[in-house]
């Protein structure tokens, strides 16, 4: 049996970890965003833009609300970074697509991303486990009481 007052404390010192590595990857973000004269928004959405797709995936991938992603997109639109096209399949939908320019500041992000990350100090073996166990404990159920 464990003691409820240990499990608490390492959950909040576990959850703190957690916290504390979610902002220092938001703040490498947003730092290097800002060089390329982006928002963390619009760094996040260029980022996740890898091939067309539509704007309720990119919005997923972004962990927004649609017309959030919208925003974001409207913006990156006018920088001529970001066309949309109909969608070939689908009359209703507009998939987004990379202009050459977005496709180089695109690449160049990710150059900047990767520099310093701080994930960088881990394995890539480390980084995998990490994801493993953090994808497991996001997906575990929840017991109810």
């Amino acid at each position: 049996m464990t003691n409820p007052e240990a499990q608490a404390i390492a959950e909040r010192q576990l959850c703190g970890l957690v916290n504390g590595m979610a902002d220092r990857i938001a703040d490498h973000l947003r730092q290097r965003a800002a060089t390329l004269g982006l928002t963390a928004p619009q760094a996040t959405a260029l980022r996740e833009l890898s091939g067309p797709m539509t704007m309720r995936e990119l919005a997923d991938r972004m962990s927004c609300e649609p017309s959030n992603a919208t925003f974001v997109v409207d913006k990156l639109e006018k920088q001529d970074l970001i066309e949309r096209r109909p969608h070939p399949t689908d009359r209703r939908a507009k998939q987004l697509v990379l202009t050459p320019q977005g496709t180089a500041l695109r690449d160049r992000l990710l150059e900047l991303l990767g520099a310093d990350s701080p994930l960088a100090g881990l394995t890539q073996e480390q980084q995998h486990t990490l994801h493993q166990l953090l994808e497991r404990a996001i997906t575990h159920p929840i017991a109810q009481h």
